[in-house]
């Protein structure tokens, strides 16, 4: 990926014309804000002494510790919009020591027990994709900082096509995940926006959640299985498909975020590869009405693969469409529903599914499902785009009971509309992910920008934060807790909560070595 934006570099492209002109005539006239270039990037001298580079080179090899300062910008925090401004504006205080990457679970067991020994912070990076300071280290009282690039851990381990599950390594990223189990005609099916960038680990770390959660559930549902490096050893997870053996300690590490130990290794669910993929457009009159809509289905059990819903703003500027933001819309709210494998199977749920979404009042859009699907993908190079003349972007998610749904979905509207009410806010929203007893919403914010915009988009997420606790909702339903949303998860899991997850971390990271300052209240 870019080290100050988002993907691959050839993709960024500056705003289409039409999306120019509403940009402009939403925030007024764009305003260039270019990108300090790498080479001029500050960042620390390395922390680390002599001897502990020497420790670190005898555990992987030499040629895999790097402390140059192209990998170690590299490596430096995630993808937030705020990564993001700090980034571009030269700002890269927060750079590793040194970057390692060991070749396999006995290698990272040695780092994580060397790095314990010798008060050496350790941050997992997969592929950098955190988008909640997940990858943002305390370095007061260690002796250094280390990124631990999982990249070289990249193979699938084993197939049980009986079973109908596969082992990976950690460092597999989305589509070589695909392009693995595809060989053996599998897939894994997870797919959330990240999922060209991010890594099997994160996603386990993260409890990620994908586009076609609807049909194949969260990531954590499809885990079955884990091998994680804690400082006092190694943990093997998951000898059955489920048990009564007490509680299930996979649960434990699943959102984990590195703080509890590093995952080597998740053991997933896997499907045949569908012959059939289709996306379907509809649209609504309301936010109500589909959202409305979209219970039905989740509680019918006729849900498609993949079902999401845009509200009136997202769908008028086409945001759900990245290719035609700025165009014209065809009005309401777009839903997309998919539906994914075999003809035989598919073709019954999309009758059964389109009647129900008829009668809720729907009327299908023909184009929006495989323009929709074409798109998918595209929709973070746009915030660099707008990062890039002067308008402030970026994303918060939550999650509650359908009961609760319409009254969070106000509140946090209004928490970031008051937030920002002197920069032209406006606040787009989608459900991405339903389940039978609610959804999550996900919001994408925009605003004139003001300086750096580090200390707008704070007060927005501080602001839409506290909303979301008075709610009653989750401070997260997939993008995790990280540096951002850990003031606010000891509201949520209340004291016990917070002291059965610090009891954990002290047993199993008695010195605190591990993603220091991330998850932990």
């Amino acid at each position: 990926m870019h080290w100050a934006r988002w993907g691959d570099p050839d993709q960024a492209a500056a705003l289409p014309e039409a999306a120019r002109g509403l940009v402009e005539l939403a925030f007024g006239p764009a305003e260039e804000r270019p990108t300090t270039p790498l080479a001029e990037v500050r960042v620390p001298e390395p922390a680390l002494a002599a001897d502990l580079l020497a420790g670190l080179r005898d555990l992987v090899g030499a040629d895999h510790v790097h402390i140059d300062h192209e990998t170690r910008v590299r490596h430096t925090r995630g993808k937030s919009t705020s990564d993001l401004l700090r980034m571009r504006a030269g700002d890269g205080s927060d750079a590793p020591d040194a970057v390692v990457r060991p070749a396999g679970h006995d290698e990272v067991q040695a780092l994580v027990g060397w790095c314990a020994e010798h008060r050496v912070a350790l941050v997992p990076f997969g592929g950098g994709t955190s988008v909640v300071g997940g990858l943002t280290v305390l370095r007061e009282g260690y002796a250094g900082v280390v990124s631990l690039d999982l990249g070289r851990l990249d193979a699938l381990v084993s197939v049980d096509a009986e079973s109908g599950t596969a082992v990976l390594q950690a460092g597999v990223l989305g589509p070589a995940a695909e392009e693995l189990l595809g060989a053996h005609g599998l897939m894994l099916g997870h797919f959330p926006q990240s999922y060209r960038y991010a890594s099997v680990g994160g996603f386990a770390a993260t409890r990620s959640s994908g586009q076609a959660s609807s049909g194949y559930g969260r990531f954590d549902a499809l885990v079955v299985g884990l091998t994680v490096a804690t400082p006092i050893g190694t943990l093997e997870l998951g000898s059955a498909p489920a048990s009564a053996a007490g509680p299930d300690l996979r649960q434990l590490v699943l959102g984990s975020e590195g703080a509890f130990g590093v995952i080597t290794s998740v053991t997933v669910r896997v499907r045949p590869v569908p012959s059939v993929k289709v996306y379907d457009g509809w649209r609504f009159d309301s936010f109500a009405a589909g959202t409305a809509a979209l219970r039905a289905l989740a509680q019918s059990g006729a849900a498609p693969t993949v079902l999401r819903l845009s509200d009136e703003n997202e769908t008028a500027i086409n945001l759900a469409q990245p290719d035609q933001v700025g165009g014209a819309s065809a009005g309401g709210c777009l839903m997309i529903a998919g539906f994914e494998g075999e003809p035989a199977d598919v073709e019954p749920a999309r009758v059964v599914a389109s009647a129900r979404l008829t009668r809720a009042g729907g009327v299908r859009d023909e184009t929006a499902g495989p323009s929709w699907a074409a798109g998918r993908f595209h929709g973070p190079y746009l915030r660099d785009a707008m990062l890039d003349v002067g308008v402030l972007v970026e994303t918060l998610e939550t999650a509650t009971f359908w009961s609760g749904l319409p009254g969070l979905y106000r509140a946090v509207t209004a928490a970031v509309t008051g937030a920002l009410a002197d920069d032209a806010p406006l606040v787009l929203c989608h459900v991405s992910h339903v389940y039978p007893t609610g959804a999550s919403l996900y919001f994408t914010v925009a605003a004139k920008q003001r300086g750096d915009g580090l200390e707008q988009w704070a007060r927005a997420k501080a602001a839409a934060s506290d909303a979301i606790v008075a709610a009653g909702a989750t401070i997260t339903h997939h993008h995790a807790v990280g540096r951002d949303h850990k003031p606010w998860l000891a509201q949520e899991i209340g004291p016990v909560g917070v002291e059965m997850l610090r009891a954990v971390k002290e047993r199993l990271d008695p010195h605190g070595v591990l993603n220091p300052g991330v998850l932990i209240p």
